[in-house]
């Protein structure tokens, strides 16, 4: 059956939440926004794109820091209302220089730093 992304269930703003988990590893490294031709841009490049909100733009991932996402799996969960892109994430996913987005906790009350800024 060929894939159409209309058949995804976009919120009102025309946008789809995708995680992207590492494919080495498993790592979920960040999640983002995607918008019906972002997600058809990531399938056709096997570059994954997002749609930046706050620039209300395509963000291609890596496209000026060069931390690019490799496309291995194109995920569609049940619902049809959230993406997982499975990746080969070369260096950091995060802004913030480290290899996930996800790197603090809460633990006992305490919010804990889970991994430093790459170097």
């Amino acid at each position: 059956m060929q894939f159409d992304p209309k058949t995804l269930k976009f919120n009102d703003a025309g946008l789809i939440p995708a995680i992207a988990q590492d494919a080495e590893n498993g790592d979920v490294l960040m999640m983002a926004w995607m918008n019906e031709e972002a997600v058809q841009r990531t399938l056709d490049t096997g570059r994954v794109t997002y749609w930046s909100r706050s620039r209300q733009s395509f963000w291609i991932k890596g496209e000026s820091s060069g931390h690019v996402q490799e496309l291995v799996d194109f995920r569609v969960d049940c619902d049809r209302d959230c993406l997982l892109v499975i990746v080969n994430q070369t260096g950091p996913a995060c802004h913030t220089n480290r290899r996930s987005c996800f790197y603090s906790a809460v633990r006992d009350g305490e919010e804990v730093e889970l991994m430093k800024p790459m170097v």
